[in-house]
């Protein structure tokens, strides 16, 4: 038996579990991903059945940001609809099993993109089939009739208001940590930004199933020589809503060849995205609108407010690494992340920054 990247695991009560809900296996091998900045993934060989198993980071205290019961909900309610997904298997709500709830799905095999392009992918045709498939997997989660599916409006989410909501939220989330963050140095555009937002809501365009973390490294691709996507994963901030916020932040991770400066890492919109062969992001709104007979109107808020989600969630982060709540580089590169990211979004919102 093997121990995961984080020894905080009780692998003998998870072996107890999986005896018990999943069916008896003579080994047990468990490897993991770390933290991470989201819900934790662990890789578990069940005897010959591959497995993984989500869980909150161990350090996590907050309950609604990295609820995996709920996450476990969504996957299991889009098993037999046209969202990629992986087959989900168990979740446990009983704290006294792992210390944390948890859940269990099957391992979906292939490749998270996450800076190089796979060799596989390097012709313009398997190129244009990334993105195609990119793109028609976002269709496929705003297409998903969530009542019939259990995802009730009113009950797991409240469509109407989404993005008055939205800006609300990501206001008092910039608000928690300059009160930490401005005493190291001032972000003033945060505040123009988040008011502009609060003034310029438009009306919804629809209301459908949001993923509000879609971008390349949370889809997976099959292993295939054509580029087709095995998995959609990171459901945390899945809700009903209004589906051009999530047309606009998929956007912010698509890099142009002519962006005159980079203000995301390379680690969530890679580089090779803005190359030949790749759409540009006018022609990944063609293919969205096409696809979904939705309308990509006033972009200029959609893609201020990805923007501005990016600094406020960065933001959070610094204060946290300001507090002395967590050690890490990515935390800390906040401290200058931020402002980049809040100037972009001064910039969308004042006409210099366009598709």
């Amino acid at each position: 038996m093997s121990e995961p990247a984080d020894s905080t695991l009780d692998t003998a009560a998870l072996q107890s579990f999986l005896e018990r809900e999943v069916g008896p296996a003579d080994t047990l091998d468990v490897t993991g991903e770390g933290g991470g900045y989201s819900n934790e993934t662990l890789f578990v060989a069940w005897g010959d059945r591959d497995l993984v198993v989500r869980r909150p980071p161990p350090d996590e205290t907050a309950d609604t940001a990295h609820d995996v019961l709920r996450e476990y909900r969504i996957l299991d309610a889009l098993q037999g609809t046209d969202v990629p997904v992986a087959p989900t298997v168990v979740s446990c709500s009983d704290e006294s099993v792992l210390g944390v709830p948890f859940y269990v799905m099957d391992r979906v095999a292939g490749d998270v993109i996450r800076t190089d392009e796979p060799d596989r992918f390097g012709t313009p045709e398997r190129r244009g089939a990334l993105a195609d498939a990119f793109i028609d997997a976002l269709v496929a989660v705003h297409e998903v009739d969530y009542d019939a599916v259990g995802l009730e409006a009113g009950e797991f989410g409240y469509p109407e208001g989404y993005l008055d909501r939205q800006v609300e939220r990501f206001q008092e989330a910039c608000i928690w940590a300059l009160d930490t963050t401005s005493e190291e140095r001032e972000v003033p555009e945060l505040y123009e930004v988040g008011s502009w937002l609060a003034e310029h809501a438009p009306a919804e365009s629809d209301h459908a199933l949001v993923h509000g973390d879609y971008k390349l490294d949370n889809v997976m691709f099959a292993p295939d020589d054509d580029p087709r996507i095995a998995g959609v994963f990171d459901w945390e901030m899945s809700t009903l809503g209004d589906p051009l916020a999530d047309l606009g932040y998929a956007l912010h991770f698509w890099p142009d060849p002519d962006d005159r400066r980079r203000v995301v890492s390379e680690r969530f919109a890679p580089a090779f995205l803005a190359g030949e062969d790749y759409p540009t992001r006018t022609e990944f709104i063609e293919r969205y609108e096409t696809r979904s007979g939705r309308e990509f109107t006033t972009p200029r808020f959609y893609l201020a407010l990805a923007a501005f989600k990016m600094a406020a969630l960065g933001e959070m982060f610094y204060a946290r690494f300001l507090r002395g709540g967590v050690d890490d580089p990515m935390y800390e590169r906040m401290g200058e992340g931020v402002p980049a990211q809040a100037e972009r979004a001064l910039a969308i919102i004042e006409g210099e920054w366009t598709l």
